[in-house]
């Protein structure tokens, strides 16, 4: 670890599982003051018909008023393919800063040309973008935000006390990890990511951003780094071997359904693109992924 030094503190984690589409959100609070942040909030979104929702991110909102706590951060650990964030919807009602990785911008690069807009079109509102290591507070208690790319080019691990939020980069130990298919995904740098995890200290509580139930068991999110030194798809290879078995792994995976929508809207912290009377729509390019 060098001379990184650990942020201090043990927060209290409540998870709150999203069943359409496997998404974890968490409503993380300063045990010693009312503080609290949520990370990676969802939107309910139905592609049918496109309509979309908040009774899920109403729950973890009626929590917050139901203890009485005050939202300060409202962080995304990327920016999601497979949901639609909420942060929009939370920062509205309850206040809070919406953060995100500073390499965001790369994110928005990418896509900007897929979707065919100028780049204005995909101009995050997010109130801070978190630079690599930087260190910040909830309350009292100290948290750091690490780059962890892979599965995207500016995932980030947000250390909270004793507690790693890993985005897509781990799943539960008997699930895997994240894909590193996307437009500036990289397995290579995935391994290394993960390297940098598992080199917390044992007891370092892990929580997911998703989890898919492998074999049908009862949903889980909360792990510690000991187990996940133990996880399905580092088992028995090393950087080489990981690297062809991720890749082996993602040649079979389709899109995830609600990439389309999900990055027009994860880009713009929650909110739809609008049109030129003002009103949200989305724009689907053909062949383009």
């Amino acid at each position: 670890m060098g001379e990184f030094r650990l942020p201090s503190g043990r927060p209290e984690v409540e998870a709150f599982y999203h069943e359409d589409t496997g998404s974890l959100s968490y409503l993380v609070k300063d045990p010693d003051s009312p503080a609290c942040a949520v990370i990676d909030p969802v939107m309910d979104y139905e592609p049918h018909g496109a309509r979309s929702g908040f009774a899920f991110a109403e729950r973890i909102a009626a929590r917050i008023r139901e203890r009485g706590l005050r939202l300060e951060w409202i962080i995304e650990t990327h920016v999601h393919a497979d949901h639609l964030s909420a942060a929009w919807y939370l920062r509205t009602g309850l206040g809070g800063r919406i953060g995100i990785g500073a390499r965001v911008a790369r994110v928005r690069e990418l896509f900007s040309d897929i979707y065919g807009v100028p780049e204005d079109f995909l101009d995050a509102p997010f109130d801070h973008v978190f630079a690599d290591d930087e260190r910040y507070r909830i309350g009292n208690l100290e948290a750091v935000a690490w780059h962890t790319p892979g599965h995207t080019p500016a995932c980030m691990t947000h250390l909270i006390g004793d507690a790693a939020f890993v985005g897509d980069t781990l799943f539960m130990p008997d699930a895997g990890t994240a894909r590193a298919d996307f437009p500036g995904g990289d397995a290579g740098m995935l391994y290394d990511s993960i390297q940098r995890i598992l080199a917390l200290p044992d007891e370092t509580r892990v929580f997911v951003c998703h989890d898919y139930r492998p074999g049908g068991r009862e949903v889980r999110w909360e792990s510690r780094v000991v187990e996940q030194r133990a996880n399905v798809h580092l088992a028995g290879v090393d950087r080489d071997g990981f690297i062809a078995r991720r890749r082996a792994i993602d040649a079979g995976l389709d899109l995830p359904r609600l990439i389309l929508p999900s990055i027009q809207v994860n880009l713009r912290a929650g909110r739809f693109p609008l049109d030129e009377t003002g009103r949200p729509w989305l724009k689907l390019p053909v062949d383009r992924l």
